[in-house]
């Protein structure tokens, strides 16, 4: 069974600092594409960074600067550093995993339970 576990969602002042970790748990995985996801009940889910298994990542135009997307593929771990907190990341924070359970397969996408970044001014 796939399991995806987030942690570090806190309530922090402005201009602090919060490490996101997700940790993808299973038998016999293959894991590619990991990635952190941002939601507000204002906004739909949106993309906040992705990280390739070789370590290449991409940024949202908007989150280009202050956070930071890294991982360990041998711990099936991903990371996200937010920097210089503003109350606008004030979120959900979802990760997600592109998973093969089977090499004959094709990947599918899980996610993770989300943990909540409050910003207060």
């Amino acid at each position: 069974q796939v399991q995806l576990v987030e942690s570090g969602g806190d309530l922090v002042q402005a201009g602090g600092s919060l490490r996101l970790s997700c940790t993808v748990s299973g038998s016999n995985l293959r894991v590619g594409v990991m990635g952190w996801y941002q939601q507000t009940p204002e906004k739909q889910r949106e993309l906040v960074a992705s990280i390739t298994s070789d370590g290449s990542t991409t940024y949202a135009d908007s989150k280009k600067g202050r956070f930071t997307i890294s991982r360990d593929s041998a711990k099936r771990t991903v990371w996200l550093q937010i920097d210089n907190l503003k109350s606008e990341d004030t979120a959900v924070y979802y990760c997600s995993a592109a998973i093969r359970t089977k090499d004959w397969l094709p990947p599918t996408t899980y996610w993770g339970q989300g943990t909540q970044v409050t910003v207060s001014s």
